[in-house]
């Protein structure tokens, strides 16, 4: 069987959404407060921020939300923050997801770990558990996070999930502040600790749009030039590339803004319970609070997901947009405008093609089809 192209797999997503839409895979931040301040984060709040803590679901609205999705079939279930342990009754919701037979992911920065909670998560077992690890050593770690210990607390989690023999995988966004280590915390991952590790350099700006992270952004040079210096990630590229090339928007002009699996089989809730499409579409969410999950799924994020395109970019015939991360959140975060395209995002997947050997078709007004000598990777 040949396998689908990207617009022939974003046009039967669509026809999914008239023909029956199910939130199999659903997205919760249960808090945005964290006890670290890490320069790159683009959603963390204080520790100890009362307006936020005041602002958050309670334990009672989290149950009647989770029987809510559950009765409407979602089978997937990532918790994430802020972090998700500054919560005292996370675990309490935690368990209760467990209980409606959801698979479960778990995003923690570890540094909140006890025996206590290392144990109940022992018990009552997750799908899959990731930490992010910022460095090798603790000068790097603590450049990003801001915070002294909070290295020594991290690995201490790491080792309390390890001891309880828990599915355990470790991740790093690479910035300008620990480039330098990522390789030899690649190797201190797989090698010394025995774990799953992956990387991630693509930075956004802050949920409210403010551009701290982007300080610690690295080029799109620099970017490429992570996936050049790793066998794996180029194999897995040009894997992507063959199933997933061509144009992502259709030729007609008629086409819809999204072409991911939001509002069609994902959705996210932030801590205030405001449901949208993706953790990072905020624009326009539906309150959990006074509607139910059914009305807010069935009628809200169907008309969020079929909002049409309004005008024409370089964007709409670019043969390499699968590559490029290009949505409308993106388009918001970054230039506050859904339908103008990221600069950054553009520039990296002409690179990465580049790097790939993949010839780009002319599609409009686009500053990098023939991208600058001293650009090659």
């Amino acid at each position: 069987m040949e396998s689908l192209s990207y617009a022939e797999f974003s046009k039967s997503l669509h026809q999914q959404s008239f023909t029956g839409r199910i939130p199999l895979d659903g997205t919760i931040e249960v808090t945005r407060r964290c006890p670290l301040e890490c320069h790159h984060c683009y959603n963390n709040l204080a520790m100890n921020d009362p307006e936020a803590r005041r602002r958050e679901l309670s334990y009672e609205e989290h149950c009647r939300i989770l029987d809510e999705i559950a009765d409407a079939g979602c089978l997937w279930l990532l918790y994430t923050g802020g972090e998700i342990f500054a919560r005292p009754d996370f675990l309490d919701i935690y368990t209760y997801a467990k209980k409606k037979g959801m698979l479960i992911t778990l995003f923690t920065n570890g540094t909140l770990l006890t025996p206590e909670a290392a144990d109940h998560l022992a018990e009552w077992r997750p799908f899959r558990i990731e930490i992010t690890l910022f460095g090798r050593t603790a000068e790097t770690y603590e450049s990003v996070t801001q915070i002294s210990g909070s290295f020594d607390r991290c690995m201490r989690g790491i080792q309390l999930l390890r001891e309880r023999e828990l599915p355990l995988a470790l991740k790093s966004t690479v910035m300008s502040l620990n480039k330098h280590e990522i390789w030899d915390l690649k190797r201190f991952v797989e090698q010394d600790i025995g774990c799953e590790f992956r990387f991630d350099a693509m930075l956004n700006q802050r949920i409210d749009c403010e551009q701290g992270p982007l300080a610690v952004r690295l080029t799109p040079v620099e970017v490429v030039e992570l996936d050049v210096l790793d066998a794996k990630r180029m194999r897995e590229w040009e894997t992507f590339c063959r199933q997933f090339g061509g144009p992502v928007h259709s030729p007609d002009g008629q086409d819809e803004m999204y072409h991911c699996g939001g509002g069609i089989n994902s959705f996210a809730i932030d801590p205030q319970g405001r449901m949208s499409v993706c953790p990072l579409a905020c624009d326009d969410p539906y309150d959990l609070r006074t509607g139910s999950f059914s009305e807010g799924w069935l009628d809200h994020l169907k008309r969020v997901r079929h909002r049409r395109i309004t005008r024409m970019t370089k964007c709409r015939s670019c043969t390499i947009q699968n590559m490029c991360g290009m949505c409308p959140a993106n388009g918001t975060l970054e230039n506050q405008d859904p339908e103008m395209p990221v600069d950054f995002l553009c520039q990296v997947a002409h690179l990465r093609s580049r790097a790939l050997g993949i010839t780009v078709a002319a599609h409009g007004n686009c500053n990098y089809c023939c991208a600058n000598e001293s650009d090659q990777i």
